[in-house]
């Protein structure tokens, strides 16, 4: 069996590290970027800290702020328009999981024109031409989307989220700020916490799993779950923590891929705007929980990793035990219960279901899942009554 590795040329880490950014585009010699973000973090300040280090080095940039939260095909095509408009060669992303989304939708689609429809680079795309060059740098410890080749991008009127998967979209450079994302409320802080747990959990259940992806995936488990409490509390060098913890968890999925939490989650996402790491942090424990029986002894080691002494337990303790330690950091940093409380309707789970049996995530479940077992999940997962 082969496998395969692919991560950022270069990446930074470390508070203060954003002052490597005028040094690195110099030493790619880019002459003008269009920045990529959204209006929050432009009124915030956020930006003008990204855009005082360009100016002090007179280095020439556009800026597109349109992006929203769940960025959809329209959103997209108005950052290729920007882009062209600009003169630019080269781009920053800088926020969440939107714009770094937004950005690579827009890099590939300058670079493979045949793909404008935006819709048709979904799944594993063919494109043919590395994406415009991206330097990527997130302000929320979640998605990792500065080291992945995957990015979500909405379909507004057929009310889906696609995944799009492209080596050749992997951002050139990733700086991970900490200082960046001091100022998150606490309520993102968690969300995006548990989107990146999400992703090392998911990642190491997933059925490409290996052993360097477990290595990353078991390192993340250990340093979210450790530092997430005191991250949402405000803790600086939690935060600092955090913020590597999700990078690790990155390096590992975006290699070997994802499960049945982010194939329920995005069309949630796509129904009724629900955040993505709030979707993914309530089905977690249900998914873990119905994907037990084909998780063998890993859920030991996730145990061990979030704390658990589960040496002496048996299998179907340690079981419970993984999804207890997975629902008790949800309550202490303030996760919603369930999906009713978010704004999911009961009406709507036969057509969820079947968004999330199609969705390129679930392939990768250990388990397989019909549209009658995912139903069953989103109903589990709705079910404000039903007892932990």
């Amino acid at each position: 069996m082969s496998n395969r590795m692919i991560l950022n040329e270069t990446a930074w880490f470390g508070r203060g590290t954003l002052t490597q950014l005028p040094v690195e585009i110099k030493r790619r010699r880019f002459n003008k970027a269009l920045i990529v973000t959204d209006q929050g973090l432009v009124t915030c300040g956020v930006v003008g800290k990204l855009t005082g280090l360009l100016d002090a080095e007179n280095l020439p940039y556009s800026v597109f702020s349109e992006v929203v939260p769940n960025p959809g095909i329209r959103i997209v095509k108005r950052g290729v328009t920007a882009f062209r408009e600009s003169g630019a060669d080269y781009l920053i992303a800088i926020g969440g999981g939107s714009p770094q989304d937004t950005c690579k939708a827009i890099g590939t689609i300058i670079n493979n024109p045949e793909f404008a429809d935006v819709s048709s680079l979904e799944g594993f795309a063919p494109t043919k031409n590395a994406c415009v060059p991206i330097m990527a740098i997130p302000t929320t410890a979640g998605t990792a989307a500065e080291v992945t080749i995957n990015y979500v991008i909405t379909d507004e009127e057929k009310q889906r989220k696609f995944v799009c998967i492209d080596p050749h979209d992997i951002p050139q450079l990733a700086i991970i700020d900490a200082d960046l994302m001091d100022a998150m409320p606490a309520s993102l802080k968690a969300a995006t916490g548990i989107d990146a747990l999400t992703h090392a959990i998911e990642g190491y259940l997933t059925q490409g799993a290996w052993t360097l992806t477990d290595m990353f995936h078991l390192n993340a488990i250990k340093i979210i779950s450790g530092a997430l409490r005191d991250s949402v509390a405000g803790i600086p060098d939690a935060v600092e923590k955090m913020a590597l913890g999700q990078y690790i968890a990155g390096m590992g999925f975006s290699n070997v891929g994802l499960g049945l939490v982010h194939g329920m989650a995005h069309p949630l996402g796509a129904f009724y705007n629900t955040p993505h790491g709030v979707a993914n942090a309530i089905l977690l424990p249900w998914v873990m929980e119905w994907n037990a029986p084909a998780s063998g002894e890993k859920y030991r080691d996730i145990a061990k990793a979030m704390g658990v002494e589960s040496d002496v337990m048996t299998l179907d303790e340690v079981r419970q035990a993984a999804i207890n330690a997975v629902r008790n950091l949800n309550h202490d940093v303030g996760i919603p219960r369930s999906l009713a409380e978010v704004g999911m309707q009961e009406r709507d789970i036969p057509a969820l279901a079947l968004a999330a049996s199609e969705d390129v995530c679930t392939g990768g479940n250990p388990r397989k899942a019909t549209p009658d077992d995912i139903a069953a999940l989103y109903r589990r997962a709705f079910n404000t009554t039903e007892t932990e």
